[in-house]
């Protein structure tokens, strides 16, 4: 990608639709007088007066408990630099929406225009009682320490600088990690450490909470190693100055068993890394070019075990792995602090996670075979679903067990039950989608690729890697388009109707033809369909030129799919195609079918779409719980179409008696467990979750998910054409850029897995 597109499309993410990252928006009704009246004068008196009774009560009456800030005087933007307070702003905002997406912590970010400590210190003190707790950031070395040592004395809520804490707790469980891969013991286990910064003292400092000793670590600064003998050194440099012999980086990583990079990329050869003891582990942390490209570190020699900061290999050392769930176990037990104890809790509970079976959802997002403990799994995933049940509880009760909790936990099922439910959002399963198509990305015919839409999002799955496109349409508006849009990419770039293509026309004709001669095509009018970029595209999936593609940008659904039924066909087994949406909500990904094929299906065509969706579903990592939808409840109507649901249910339960679905049931009692537990206790769907929703015909369905899409701005990802025999997805006529581009990723997943089979 060009450095100019870069910069365009990155400012453009932060400009539109809406200026910045993160806002605020309202937990209670304000839709009446009434509700305006209690939530300001004169009913909001009752709070204040109850809060100044006592302060604890701003936690039951304010959003103090789940509110942390993102503080900064942007003295330490990472890569960046000192580039000031406001210049840091969107690096706290994005920091807010790490924190909201992975642990529904929600965050006011805090730009402080200062390089006075103490102003610094006083000015976070001063606002400190709007928030449950502080997570400071990009704040330059030594005066972080200062600023977090005296925060940490003076206030009573959770204070973490991530920088320095973040890189160290997620290290550390690697280390721990990949010392019993190593078979070493780590008393004995001699650590050099490159870079001196508050990430290189803190690492240092809670390894040898773990067992590392003090004299067995050499830190490196630019200078070379931080000796004893050294007049000039800082307290903390101090701590870390070594006796031995040692002067440069060279000399250190003889012999060492541990290297960890927090320095800058380049530095490390592979000939130091042949120096190093046997079974070596080497963290090459520093971003975005480690001390040392993992290829060459593997290449250099093979007992190695690495991690780096990159998404792209094995071991990320990724500090989204720990501050997000740490203060949420913080906040949950309205911790006073973030200790010691704390920190290490969420080091061992990551270590331990690490060893456990890893779920297939897990497995399929990274694209793998299989994930175990060993030397290119030490440590989990940042898209592992199972962090948010695991760090926040460890940490929790470390804060109990030390004191430090004014709110403790006693039953601890409900307590993850509680947090598996702040998962929420379905975008995260979308990056999920996204991340697994990124491990194998294929072939994708874009039909429609002279339209400025289709283009772009062609050019985003191209540069991010999640698709090889081939463009069709009109090569002369093509290139003027990539022209327009600063796509200078040797791709292949096709014309159905071009002279240049008449071979492979006649080809792909006579290929129809054959098929269907049978059912009204002649062999002149299967040359005249070859020019329309559908069935060519169609052909061209078919033929194994492409593996997926998408269509339908500039035409109806049914002209779209009509090709993809005639030529590609169905899957083995498949009476008839269904289509779904996933619809993006905030209580989780929700599965609509059918959304745009089967006008009124009959029963046991219900139960057919069912079950698609269920395959689907489970092909994505998510386990379905299927609502069957109707205007009734369990056999309260007789009306055929209530009748046709009941039965299709039936169905669904003879032959597949293991698939967690249930009706005919309404929308309101699937999607509200109380309602559903209280009127219907006998409904398989109690305790499970809905999130399929099976429509009794095509109106419903189409006309629930473009209401819910429209007056909620929620995202919707489809229709998706289930049932084909190969990859060929159809998106809505006008979709927007985002819209293709999550469809092009679900058309390289569905090519993935068919490819498998």
């Amino acid at each position: 990608m060009s450095s100019t597109r870069k910069k365009s499309e990155a400012l453009d993410y932060h400009e539109f639709p809406t200026p910045g990252k993160i806002e605020v928006t309202p937990t209670k009704k304000h839709a009446t007088q009434r509700d305006l009246s209690l939530a300001y004068s004169p009913g909001v008196a009752e709070p204040c007066l109850e809060i100044e009774k006592n302060p604890d009560n701003a936690y039951k009456y304010t959003a103090k408990g789940n509110l942390v800030a993102v503080i900064s005087n942007g003295t330490a933007v990472l890569g960046l630099g000192d580039i000031g307070a406001l210049a840091g702003k969107p690096v706290m905002e994005g920091k807010g929406l790490l924190f909201k997406i992975m642990a529904d912590i929600d965050v006011f970010d805090i730009e402080v225009d200062t390089r006075d400590v103490d102003k610094f210190i006083e000015t976070v003190k001063n606002i400190a009682p709007t928030f449950g707790g502080i997570n400071l950031e990009d704040i330059k070395a030594p005066e972080a320490f200062e600023i977090e040592r005296r925060l940490k004395e003076e206030l009573d809520i959770p204070v973490m600088h991530d920088d320095q804490h973040g890189t160290a707790i997620i290290s550390a469980a690697a280390l721990l990690n990949a010392l019993e891969i190593a078979n070493k013991k780590i008393e004995d286990a001699i650590v050099v450490v490159s870079g001196a910064g508050a990430a290189a003292i803190s690492c240092s400092k809670l390894y040898k909470k773990l067992g590392i000793k003090g004299e067995n670590i050499i830190m490196c600064d630019s200078k070379g190693a931080i000796r004893k003998d050294d007049p000039n050194l800082s307290e903390q440099k101090a701590e870390f100055a070594t006796n031995r012999d040692v002067h440069n980086l060279e000399e250190a990583m003889v012999g060492c068993d541990v290297f960890l990079g927090l320095s800058k990329g380049g530095l490390v050869t592979p000939k130091m890394l042949k120096t190093m003891a046997k079974n070596p582990i080497v963290f090459a942390l520093a971003n975005p070019d480690p001390e040392i490209d993992y290829p060459l570190a593997m290449a250099s020699r093979s007992d190695i075990i690495m991690g780096t900061g990159r998404s792209d290999y094995p071991n990320q050392v990724n500090n989204i792995l720990g501050f997000p769930y740490i203060f949420r176990g913080a906040l949950d037990v309205r911790a006073t602090a973030i200790n010691e104890e704390m920190k290490l809790a969420a080091v061992i509970a990551l270590a331990n996670l690490t060893k456990e079976p890893v779920p297939e959802q897990v497995i399929k997002t990274y694209n793998l075979k299989s994930l175990e403990f060993g030397k290119n799994y030490i440590i989990p995933k940042p898209f592992d679903n199972r962090l948010i049940t695991s760090i926040p509880p460890a940490v929790a009760k470390a804060a109990m067990d030390s004191g430090v909790a004014k709110k403790p936990i006693t039953d601890w099922d409900a307590y993850k039950e509680a947090l598996a439910a702040r998962l929420g959002t379905g975008n995260k399963l979308m990056r999920m989608i996204t991340n697994r198509a990124k491990t194998d990305p294929k072939r994708v015919v874009f039909s429609e690729a002279d339209s400025y839409n289709v283009l772009k999002a062609a050019q985003i799955c191209y540069d991010e890697g999640i698709a090889l496109p081939i463009l069709l349409g009109d090569k002369t508006e093509i290139h003027k388009l990539m022209t327009q849009i600063h796509f200078e990419v040797d791709l292949p770039i096709i014309d159905p109707k071009s002279n240049t293509e008449k071979s492979r026309r006649e080809l792909f004709a006579k290929k129809y033809w054959t098929k269907r001669n049978r059912k009204g095509v002649s062999l002149i009018g299967a040359n005249k369909m070859m020019r329309e970029r559908n069935y060519f595209s169609a052909m061209m999936v078919n033929e194994g030129q492409a593996d997926a593609l998408i269509t339908g940008y500039t035409r109806s659904y049914p002209t779209a799919v009509k090709p993809m039924i005639e030529l590609i066909g169905k899957e083995k087994g498949v009476g008839r195609i269904a289509a779904t949406n996933i619809m993006l909500t905030k209580r989780g990904p929700i599965f609509f079918s059918d959304t745009a094929i089967n006008i009124n299906p009959s029963a046991k065509e219900l139960a057919v779409i069912a079950n698609m969706t269920a395959t689907f579903m489970t092909t994505l990592g998510v386990k379905p719980n299927l609502a069957m939808l109707s205007y009734s409840n369990f056999g309260n109507s007789e009306h055929p179409e209530a009748t046709k649901v009941t039965e299709a249910v039936a169905l669904l339960h003879k032959y597949f008696p293991k698939l967690t679905v249930d009706g005919e049931i309404q929308a309101d009692f699937a999607l509200t467990q109380t309602m559903l537990n209280d009127k219907f206790p006998f409904s398989k769907l109690n305790n499970n979750p809905v999130n399929g929703l099976i429509f009794p015909n095509l109106d419903s369905a189409n006309i629930s998910y473009k209401i819910l899409k429209s007056l909620n701005n929620i995202e919707s990802v489809g229709p998706i054409v289930m049932g084909l025999n190969k990859p060929a997805h159809i998106i809505q006529y006008g979709s927007s850029i985002d819209e293709i581009v999550n469809m092009t990723c679900i058309a390289v997943v569905d090519a993935q897995e068919k490819a498998k089979q």
